[in-house]
């Protein structure tokens, strides 16, 4: 049974847009080629972060929602360590409130409340 996953992960800075796709297209590659189904896949852009990590005060934020066997997460846990390109990560298993709210977001994020105009 595949279980479901979200992981956040942060891209130093440094890199050009082109080298910052590839290490998300890596990170895809890791999870599809494992039998993983990715369900979302956001880039939330450049965030400052909450403290210095490696001397760097920004990074490219991006997050997977997919589901999985639990023996990818250890796999993609330690690509992520080998990765210089990566300061930070983190993946959770998702319960069901979880998987309700991604849910959730997701709708919300694909359709837009419009205002009415007055």
């Amino acid at each position: 049974m595949l279980n479901h996953y979200e992981t956040v992960f942060i891209v130093t800075p440094v890199l050009s847009e082109v080298q910052m796709k590839e290490a998300v297209e890596k990170f895809r590659g890791i999870i599809t080629s494992k039998d993983g189904e990715i369900i979302n896949e956001e880039n939330w852009g450049l965030h400052k972060l909450a403290y210095p990590i490696q001397k760097k005060s920004t990074g490219f934020y991006n997050m997977f929602e997919f589901k999985a066997d639990g023996n990818l997460i250890r796999q993609l846990e330690t690509e992520y360590k080998r990765d210089e390109r990566i300061i930070r990560f983190l993946t959770i298993k998702l319960d069901k409130y979880g998987i309700e709210y991604a849910v959730k977001r997701k709708n919300k994020k694909e359709n837009p409340v419009k205002e009415s105009e007055e």
